[in-house]
C-alpha cells in the first residue's frame, strides 16, 4: 500500500510542478483555443493558455487527492507582532480545506481575535471595500460585530521599523473560495487593516 502524502508534501509537489508548467515542460493539449476575449487573447498566447490550464488541471488532481485521502489543507504558522507571538492554523492558498479543517479554524477564531485586539490596540482601523481598492475608516466596536458574524478568521502582518500593518480576514464559506470577491455571497471575506496612527493601508 502506498503511503499517503502529507500536507507539506503536497505543497512541495505543487511548487515543483508549478515551476515545470511555467517553463512549458508540461502543456495542456486540450486548451489551445482562444478564450474569445480579445484583450486576454492578445496578451496570453496559446502556449500561455496551455501552461495555465495544465497547471490548473494538476491542482484539481491534487485537490481530489486531498479529499479522497482526507489530507488537510491547513499549515501551522507562528506570527510575531510587536513582540507578541501566536501559533495558529492557516489555509494554504494552493490547497482546499476539508470540513475538519473548517472546524479547526472555527475553534481558533477566538484566539486569533484576542491576539488581533492586543496587537492593534491604539492603531487606526480600515475596512477594505470595492474589491480591495479603497479603505474606509472603521471603529473598533464595528470589528466586534463583524467578527460575530464570521465563521473563521485569518491573520497577516507586515512589520518594519517605520511601518506596521496587521490584516484580519473575517471569512465565511469555503476558505479557498472566500478570498475571491466573485464568490460572494456563498463565500467571502471582510478584510480589516490595522495601521499605526496617521498611516494608511498599503498591503
Amino acid at each position: 500500500m502506498n503511503p499517503i502524502y502529507t500536507t507539506i508534501e503536497l505543497i512541495r509537489i505543487l511548487d515543483t510542478e508549478g515551476e515545470t508548467y511555467l517553463r512549458g515542460e508540461r502543456l495542456s493539449l486540450l486548451s489551445t483555443a482562444p478564450t474569445g476575449h480579445a484583450v486576454v487573447d492578445y496578451f496570453l498566447k496559446s502556449d500561455g493558455i496551455q501552461k495555465y490550464t495544465a497547471y490548473q488541471d494538476f491542482k484539481a488532481t491534487i485537490h481530489a487527492y486531498q479529499r479522497q485521502h482526507q489530507v488537510s489543507g491547513l499549515v501551522w504558522r507562528e506570527l510575531v507582532v510587536r513582540g507578541q507571538s501566536l501559533h495558529y492554523p492557516e489555509v494554504d492558498p494552493r490547497l482546499v480545506t476539508l470540513p475538519a479543517d473548517v472546524l479547526i479554524l472555527q475553534l481558533h477564531k477566538p484566539r486569533i481575535l484576542d491576539y488581533w485586539q492586543r496587537v492593534t490596540a491604539s492603531m487606526d482601523l480600515y475596512l477594505a471595500s470595492d474589491r480591495g481598492t479603497h479603505y474606509l475608516p472603521l471603529e473598533p466596536a464595528a470589528v466586534g460585530a463583524m467578527a460575530d458574524k464570521a465563521q473563521w478568521a485569518q491573520l497577516q502582518a507586515w512589520e518594519r521599523a517605520e511601518f506596521l500593518e496587521v490584516v484580519l480576514q473575517l471569512g465565511w464559506g469555503a476558505p479557498e473560495a472566500a478570498a475571491h470577491w466573485r464568490n460572494r455571497p456563498e463565500a467571502g471575506s471582510d478584510y480589516i487593516h490595522g495601521v499605526r496612527p496617521g498611516q494608511r493601508p498599503i498591503c
